[in-house]
């Protein structure tokens, strides 16, 4: 009986997680539609922004814009690394520090100093227990970034790359694929890349009002700035996909625990029915 009393408790204790985690995927699947909402918002104005910039950039203007200067070596790049400030969400933050160890990594292989900068509880106790230094660690910004958390994040390294303290600004984040498939990534923000020539490149020609440089003043620092929030608002949505999956997974495991104990306490209870009716009738027989 003492075995019964002890896979009775088991069983209500994971019949009391199943419903924890089964309220949390509820939980992050409602979170999930927000957020992918706010994905599929930014990638096609991330897009345009794009293509636009790309048709004005011009070498004179490269020379006159400190933001455009492309560095002929690279010796020190700022590192972003943006995880979530909550846990439960499966290999989601780990993927994420891998990428970004890796990346300090061939940073300082090919001769650059890497400065890290950690967006997320996660991201900070990992590399706070590995004993790397962080320039900036972050734990404001929330699962709905906002513009002004990407502007609060870049706008610092903007100023630092125009000055020349610094020569490259890296993002490692989630891309947001699927609710399932959520890789870790690496987004350079900083120095813009060429653009690729579409459509017979700067073939096109462009009636501007204002001019090219009025026009690129404006757009430039927004062109980062939308760049670091999409990275945002991917994490975001990647995260809630990952723990989406995460509690599913548990969900489902703690009902295949559930009914393994089941089983087994229904095989003990029969014996113990099956020991008793034997003992009833051998003391009915030792009566005869």
């Amino acid at each position: 009986m003492a075995k019964t009393r002890e896979i009775r408790r088991r069983i209500r204790s994971i019949e009391k997680t199943r419903q924890i985690t089964k309220t949390m995927e509820m939980i992050a699947t409602s979170k999930l539609k927000r957020a992918s909402d706010r994905v599929a918002a930014a990638r096609p104005y991330a897009q345009r922004l794009a293509e636009v910039i790309g048709r004005l950039l011009d070498p004179e203007l490269r020379e006159r814009y400190p933001l455009l200067r492309q560095p002929v070596q690279q010796r020190r790049a700022a590192v972003i690394l943006l995880t979530s400030n909550r846990g439960q969400a499966g290999a989601f933050n780990v993927n994420l520090t891998r990428e970004t160890r890796t990346l300090l990594a061939r940073l300082r292989q090919e001769g650059v100093e890497p400065e890290l900068h950690v967006v997320g509880r996660k991201g900070i106790a990992f590399f706070r227990f590995h004993k790397v230094p962080a320039a900036l660690t972050r734990t404001d910004i929330t699962d709905r970034p906002t513009a002004a958390d990407a502007s609060s994040l870049v706008e610092p390294l903007v100023a630092r790359f125009e000055a020349g303290e610094i020569d490259a600004v890296h993002v490692v984040y989630a891309q947001y694929r699927s609710a399932l498939f959520t890789p870790p990534a690496v987004l350079t923000v900083l120095p813009i890349p060429e653009p690729a020539d579409q459509q017979g490149g700067r073939a096109l020609n462009y009636i501007l009002s204002p001019s090219a440089d009025e026009i690129l003043n404006r757009l430039l620092p927004l062109y980062v700035r939308n760049m670091v929030y999409r990275a945002l608002v991917e994490t975001a949505a990647a995260e809630q996909g990952a723990r989406r999956t995460a509690m599913k997974n548990a969900t489902d495991n703690a009902g295949d625990v559930l009914d393994t104990l089941r089983r087994k306490y229904n095989r003990l209870r029969q014996a113990v029915i099956t020991q008793e009716i034997a003992e009833i009738v051998g003391g009915a027989a030792a009566l005869e």
